[in-house]
């Protein structure tokens, strides 16, 4: 049997950074130690002075397969992914059918089984109509049950109370969620398309899509959680006033009602809509400097739980239609990480809370068997990264749709090796075809 010996990188993890050496064998992390003998391997990746980190666990991106695969496919968006130095996503029901049912649920697992180069699960999806559905689903397969309570792709937007209250009360696992409210945001529209016809200004994005949509619909959340005692997640927080729903007075592992922030809204404010139009439109929108500065503090203070990315790829052709008709999300999983060590070296947040953040808590919060660690015994999902300026561009772009919200980004650190159930997958720029990855099985 082929051993693998990471040597003397610098260790992030459960909050220390510390040279150390890892030995792999069989996909999974053998020994974690000082000065392991290089005889004891055969294969010896040399981790000076670059931070090994477990792998990044991304519980939200949206890879469009099945039935939108001109804007990304499970193969394509998770080769971006491991570049990013993400080794395992939860992917979303919103594809093209509906993942409403375990037959079509059960479609998109079997595509990830041949051509996922990542790690994957994939959410069961909820509607006003297929309650019965969603009881099947098996807590120790499928990573949670996604429920839209703001308007999505087809027939997934629940905004039936009755309904809800199904889920809420009869949820086998973690219920996720979406949450803007539908009839604050059908007002916004109708005010602003009468204002400005179809071509809205992008700055009013925000404005439609409001702090109140938002609120009203996770403090709905959290009180149909907190009626039921349901294991809640809310998705992508987006304002300073939602922060406020979530408690840090109790340990992750001891919560019911958790909260996560994506990448663009740590990131970009409304001051950035003239600048990026369509390529920042997302729902919930990026909202004000206010909001991105409360998110941030939110995180550091552990009301906010983790960190992902809402990766949900448009072709830059459908971005470059007027405001109803562009849709939202952009590509995010390539540059998450490098963009959290921006912050990092802005002094916004240490190395070992972006671990923490990304690959401990999203690995606590789901349950997920061994990963989300460097611990002998759990798998070697394994991130080198190392201080390196360089430039995002469309020629190093990995996104099958082509371009990135990032583009003309310089970012000061990257990722040099990615390791999924200790295979390279990714090495110096360059993507190494390993094998597909493994479906996360999770401990309930």
């Amino acid at each position: 049997m082929s051993k693998t010996l990471i040597q003397s990188g610098l260790v992030v993890n459960e909050g220390k950074i510390e040279e150390l050496d890892l030995l792999i064998s069989d996909g999974k992390i053998e020994k974690v130690a000082k000065n392991i003998p290089v005889t004891e391997a055969s294969k010896v990746i040399d981790a000076k002075g670059k931070y090994v980190l477990p792998g990044f666990i991304d519980d939200q991106v949206h890879f469009r397969e099945p039935g939108l695969t001109h804007k990304a496919n499970i193969q394509t968006e998770s080769r971006a992914a491991v570049a990013g130095g993400i080794t395992s996503f939860m992917e979303m029901p919103n594809t093209v059918p509906n993942a409403l049912t375990q037959e079509l649920l059960q479609d998109k697992y079997d595509i990830a089984a041949e051509t996922s180069l990542a790690n994957y699960s994939f959410f069961m999806g909820a509607s006003n109509d297929n309650l019965d559905e969603v009881l099947k689903t098996d807590p120790k397969r499928i990573c949670g049950i996604k429920v839209f309570m703001g308007s999505s792709t087809g027939n997934m937007l629940v905004d039936a109370k009755p309904t809800l209250e199904g889920i809420f009360k009869e949820a086998p696992t973690i219920v996720a969620t979406h949450c803007e409210d539908e009839a604050t945001i059908r007002a916004n529209t109708e005010k602003y398309r009468n204002q400005f016809g179809e071509d809205v200004p992008w700055k009013y994005h925000p404005v439609i899509r409001s702090e109140e949509a938002c609120y009203k619909s996770s403090s709905m959340a959290a009180e149909l959680a907190s009626k039921f005692d349901t294991r809640l997640h809310i998705l992508h927080i987006s304002t300073a006033k939602e922060v406020g729903i979530f408690r840090n007075d109790i340990p992750l592992e001891e919560k019911k009602i958790t909260a996560e922030a994506c990448t663009h809204h740590l990131w970009f404010t409304d001051a950035d809509y003239d600048t990026y139009g369509a390529r920042i439109k997302w729902n919930p929108a990026v909202k004000s400097k206010e909001d991105r500065e409360g998110i941030w503090k939110g995180l550091l203070e552990n009301r906010i739980d983790v960190l992902a990315t809402d990766h949900a790829p448009h072709t830059i052709e459908e971005k470059a239609n007027k405001y109803f008709k562009a849709p939202s999300g952009g590509p995010l999983v390539q540059h998450a990480l490098p963009a959290l060590f921006e912050a990092h070296e802005q002094g916004r947040i240490s190395i070992e809370r972006i671990v923490e953040k990304a690959c401990h808590a999203p690995a606590i919060l789901f349950e997920i068997e061994k990963r989300g660690f460097i611990r002998e015994g759990y798998f070697a999902d394994i991130v080198l990264v190392e201080k390196s300026s360089w430039e995002v561009s469309k020629e190093n772009i990995l996104y099958k749709c082509g371009w990135s919200p990032f583009e003309g980004t310089k970012f000061q650190y990257k990722v040099n090796t990615t390791l999924v159930n200790g295979n390279v997958v990714y090495e110096n720029d360059r993507i190494i075809e390993a094998g597909p990855g493994q479906r996360l099985t999770f401990d309930r």
